[in-house]
């Protein structure tokens, strides 16, 4: 069934806050500087059964934490496909509880990622609004009739 996917970008403008978004990839550990193999890895990586995204989509919905699939930040000079990234519905303040379970999650002690195939990743509003002009009346109806 078709789902219509926001840009992280447009989320933060519509909550006139910081973000939170996880972004899912083949691990580190695989990925090489050789153009061939890793548009192969991108082009077979399955967002749709990656375990750390399943994993992390059952952790949130048994902690009650509210998130939805989301695009990357907008941009006009290309199309993207969706990968599977979340926009998860926590406020970026690092005091927070439910903040503080969701880096724990995500991220080991030092600070680095716990999960090879996820990055966890904050938007900030500042850099969300650099594209405002996406939210006037018609600007991707205009921008599609010119790409």
């Amino acid at each position: 069934m078709p789902q219509e996917i926001g840009h992280i970008d447009a989320i933060a403008r519509r909550l006139q806050r910081d973000v939170l978004l996880v972004v899912f990839h083949p691990p580190r550990e695989k990925l090489t500087e050789d153009p061939e193999v890793l548009l192969d890895l991108y082009a077979n990586h399955d967002w749709r059964e990656c375990p750390v995204r399943l994993g992390l989509i059952q952790w949130l919905e048994s902690q009650g934490i509210a998130w939805l699939p989301c695009g990357g930040v907008a941009n006009t000079s290309m199309m993207d496909r969706y990968r599977g990234q979340v926009y998860v519905d926590v406020p970026y303040d690092l005091k927070s509880p439910t903040y503080q379970a969701l880096s724990k999650y995500l991220e080991l002690p030092d600070g680095s990622m716990r999960y090879p195939e996820a990055t966890f990743c904050v938007l900030p509003l500042s850099t969300a609004m650099e594209n405002a002009a996406h939210d006037e009346p018609g600007f991707w109806d205009r921008w599609a009739e010119n790409f």
